[in-house]
C-alpha cells in the first residue's frame, strides 16, 4: 500500500515537471533579464553593460513619472468598473437567450478578441474624426452646427480600452451567471423580493468571485495597452506601458524602460495581491 501511494506522489510531481519547465521559460527567465537590464549602466552611445545602478529607478520617482504611474492606474481602475457595468447586465440577459441565440452572440464576441489594438485603435480614431467620425451624424441630425474632432482626447481612449476588455469582461462573467441557481432567484420573487432586491440579495452575491477575476483581469489588460493611449490621447493620456515603448524605442533607453517595466509589474502584482487578501478576508 505504501509503496503503490509512493508512486502515486512520485506521478503527480512528475506531472508538475512540464508546467515548472514552461513557467522558468516564459516567465522567470524574461523576468530575470528585464530585472538585471533594470540595474545596469546606461552609456552615451545608446548601449548598456550589467552592473548595479539604482538611478533608473531613482529617476522613476520623479514627477513626471510618478503622475504617469497614477493615471495608468487610475484609468485601468476606471475601465475595470465601467467594463464590468456594462458587461454584468448583458451577459445576464445573454444567459436567459436560447441556446442557439446564444451561441451566435458568443460567437460574436470571440470573433472580436481577434481584433488586434492596432486596428481597434485606428478604427476609433476614423469614428473620432472630425471628416467621417460620429460628429457627423450629429450635424445629419440637427443636433450640432459643425463637426469637430473628438480625439485625441481623454474620453476616446477611455471608450477604446473599454471597447478593447468588454469582450473578455463578458467571457469571464458569462460561466458564473449562466450556473446560477434559478430556484433561488423565482424563490426571491416567491417570498415577494423586488427585482432590485433579488439581484443584491441573491444575483450579486454569487457572481461576486466571477466579478473580482474579471475586474482584476480587466485591469492587468489595461494597464498594459499601449496603442490606444497613444493613437486615441494627448501625451498627457499616454500610460506607463507608453512610455515604456519610448524609452525602449524612441530613447534608447533599455534600462530605464526596464525599470519602468519592473514597476509596472509590481504594481500588478500588488492590485492582485491586494484583492485576494480582501477576497479571503471578507470570506472569514
Amino acid at each position: 500500500m505504501s509503496n503503490q501511494t509512493s508512486s502515486l506522489s512520485f506521478g503527480r510531481i512528475l506531472t508538475l515537471v512540464p508546467p515548472s519547465v514552461a513557467i522558468g521559460i516564459f516567465f522567470l527567465v524574461p523576468f530575470t533579464l528585464i530585472l538585471l537590464t533594470s540595474v545596469a549602466h546606461q552609456q552615451q552611445s545608446g548601449d548598456f553593460v550589467f552592473g548595479f545602478d539604482l538611478a533608473h529607478y531613482q529617476r522613476f520617482f520623479s514627477s513626471v513619472f510618478i503622475e504617469r504611474a497614477l493615471f495608468s492606474a487610475a484609468l485601468s481602475g476606471t475601465i475595470a468598473v465601467l467594463s464590468l457595468l456594462i458587461a454584468f447586465p448583458f451577459t445576464y440577459a445573454l444567459t436567459r437567450f436560447s441556446r442557439r441565440t446564444r451561441t451566435l452572440w458568443l460567437v460574436y464576441i470571440l470573433a472580436q478578441l481577434s481584433l488586434s489594438e492596432v486596428l481597434i485603435a485606428f478604427s476609433w480614431q476614423i469614428l473620432f474624426s472630425r471628416t467621417a467620425g460620429i460628429s457627423n451624424i450629429a450635424v445629419w441630425l440637427g443636433l450640432l452646427e459643425k463637426s469637430f474632432a473628438m480625439a485625441p482626447s481623454a474620453l476616446a481612449v477611455l471608450v477604446g480600452l473599454v471597447y478593447l476588455a468588454l469582450p473578455f469582461a463578458v467571457l469571464l462573467l458569462f460561466p458564473a451567471l449562466s450556473r446560477l441557481d434559478r430556484s433561488q432567484i423565482e424563490a426571491s420573487f416567491t417570498l415577494g423580493a423586488s427585482p432590485l432586491r433579488t439581484f443584491f440579495t441573491v444575483v450579486l452575491p454569487a457572481s461576486r468571485p466571477a466579478l473580482i477575476s474579471g475586474g482584476v483581469t480587466v485591469f492587468v489588460l489595461t494597464l498594459g495597452a499601449i496603442i490606444v493611449p497613444q493613437v486615441l490621447g494627448h501625451p498627457s493620456h499616454w500610460t506607463l506601458s507608453v512610455m515604456i515603448t519610448d524609452q525602449a524605442i524612441y530613447n534608447s533607453n533599455m534600462p530605464f524602460a526596464a525599470a519602468l517595466a519592473v514597476v509596472l509589474l509590481i504594481m500588478s502584482g500588488s492590485v492582485i495581491g491586494l484583492v485576494g487578501w480582501l477576497s479571503r478576508e471578507g470570506n472569514k
